[in-house]
């Protein structure tokens, strides 16, 4: 059973969610609020993802919804996860941002619009995309979790 985070949170749930950033910070922790709501960045190399190798899936940590697979996490040296794409092109979404002096594209969850982190244009084949992305809006399930939960279920 998938940990119940807060009422908006699911896995399986592809409905978008809504929220004013007042709702938002009654239910979020507020490392992930300040990250997914405020923008924020966490510091380089101190996330939990940033060096992980298990095998299994990213969901945000706000409403649940799957972001990408460990099979598209890369060693890319920035010191934030890396993945060369998302999970499916509905997952997450694009917006222009140019904060702090720069021209970068803002990665999104797909379903509730928490800030991700950003994307990139100089990462690995087939894609050429590196999404840099905060640890902290991260949740994680290993590949043994889910198969196990799979099997429970026949």
């Amino acid at each position: 059973m998938e940990e119940k985070k807060n009422p908006v949170y699911s896995r399986t749930d592809t409905g978008k969610v809504n929220l004013t950033d007042a709702e938002w910070k009654n239910l979020l922790p507020k490392d992930v609020y300040d990250i997914a709501r405020e923008k924020g960045t966490e510091w380089a190399f101190t996330g939990k993802y940033w060096n992980a190798k298990d095998k299994g899936t990213y969901y945000c940590a706000a409403c649940g919804n799957p972001l990408f697979v460990s099979d598209t996490k890369f060693e890319s040296g920035c010191g934030w996860p890396s993945f060369y794409q998302p999970i499916s092109k509905t997952s997450v979404i694009y917006t222009p941002d140019n904060s702090h002096g720069m021209q970068r594209t803002e990665v999104q969850c797909g379903r509730c619009k928490s800030h991700l982190g950003h994307v990139f244009d100089d990462g690995p084949p087939p894609t050429g995309l590196r999404y840099c992305i905060n640890s902290v809006i991260l949740d994680f399930e290993k590949a043994k979790e889910v198969e196990k939960k799979y099997k429970e279920k026949e």
